[in-house]
């Protein structure tokens, strides 16, 4: 005899658990489940972010075609822990007529292929994303009032190379300085350089080399940033200062980033015009990124023993060899000075990490 028999028994004894006599919980909002699953938004348009200002990003979408058009968005909720900046290439859905009142989403971030970051200091990991998917950056130093500095102009350099930007500098106001033995100490890197006077501003020159570029603009506060600006696309109207004369610091006149487009004989390009600061931290660089930013230092280099750190206690170091003989010359030194002082800055920080 098999239990088998008793089949239609156990179902008697089961009948209570039936699967209807289930209770669940009611859904309180009548809505789906949440999923983490996202939509793919094929019918996405990608468009330049030209700038943002309190959770609202300006979006251009149709770049060069008749449809061309300035949107305003918002981001969408899963990109929240993701920073969008200006010149970012953004996914947009929603409604993008760019009618008065409307308002679309960004979904998506096109990869980027550069990154421009600063950090408070050297030593602060947290970041601040510039900009994005520049290839250009201008320096902008003025001559006197306030005066040059030369660690500051490095720190602008480094933070270049290290994102794969090119680097060009500005000299303004040189009716009021000199600036030739200032810059003597660029002397030897692979850097084009443009002096400009409030009476001879080389608007032309500099703009042939914004043409086909995305080129971010940093600099001092009161160097005459947002004046050159002005110059090279006179529809800007950003806000220009004056330099106290007591502290001989520039006046924060542009507040937030923003892309410009610059029109010239020769074509287009844009100007991404950015706060002035006062500090430049490299926190966020790869240390061995640094020396990149010192072309005719990095040659003598290769031939320094693995490991190097090219400080100023660094046994047989190439660069310190160069220096003692004379072949560096005095600008060389000056340049070996400024590479030392922020290699340390990088050994300080690593002697002081947690578990040393």
């Amino acid at each position: 005899m098999s239990w088998l028999d008793d089949a239609d028994d156990l179902e008697d004894d089961f009948e209570d658990f039936d699967e209807s006599s289930i209770r669940t919980r009611p859904n309180p909002k009548a809505n789906r489940p949440r999923t983490k699953r996202r939509p793919a938004h094929e019918d996405a348009q990608v468009g330049r972010v030209l700038g943002v200002d309190r959770g609202r990003y300006s979006v251009l979408l149709g770049e060069d075609t008749a449809e061309e058009r300035m949107i305003t968005t918002t981001r969408a909720r899963e990109l929240r822990r993701m920073p969008i900046v200006t010149g970012d290439q953004a996914r947009v859905v929603g409604d993008t007529s760019g009618d008065e009142g409307t308002l679309a989403r960004i979904v998506g971030i096109i990869d980027r292929t550069s990154l421009l970051r600063r950090s408070a200091d050297d030593t602060d990991q947290v970041e601040r994303v510039i900009v994005a998917n520049a290839d250009q950056m201008l320096v902008v130093v003025a001559a006197a009032d306030p005066e040059p500095r030369a660690r500051l102009v490095d720190r602008y350099l480094v933070a270049a190379l290290d994102a794969g930007i090119r680097p060009l500098l500005v000299v303004t106001k040189t009716d009021i300085a000199d600036p030739t033995e200032f810059l003597t100490h660029f002397d030897g890197l692979d850097l084009r350089v443009f002096t400009s006077a409030q009476d001879q501003m080389p608007v032309d020159e500099i703009g042939e080399s914004l043409v086909g570029n995305s080129t971010v603009f940093v600099g001092h506060s009161g160097v005459g940033k947002s004046t050159l600006v002005n110059a090279l696309v006179p529809t800007a109207l950003r806000a220009t200062g004056h330099v106290n004369q007591v502290t001989g610091r520039g006046r924060h006149t542009s507040s937030s980033t923003v892309s410009l487009r610059y029109e010239g004989p020769r074509g287009t390009g844009w100007v991404i015009d950015t706060p002035g600061v006062r500090s430049f931290g490299l926190g966020h660089v790869d240390p061995a990124n640094i020396l990149a930013a010192f072309t005719e230092l990095a040659a003598i280099a290769e031939n320094c023993p693995r490991g190097c750190t090219h400080l100023a206690d660094a046994p047989d170091c190439a660069l310190i060899e160069a220096a003692e003989s004379g072949e560096l010359g005095e600008t060389g030194r000056a340049r070996l000075d400024s590479l030392q002082r922020l290699l340390q800055t990088f050994a300080d920080k690593a002697e002081q990490a947690p578990g040393r």
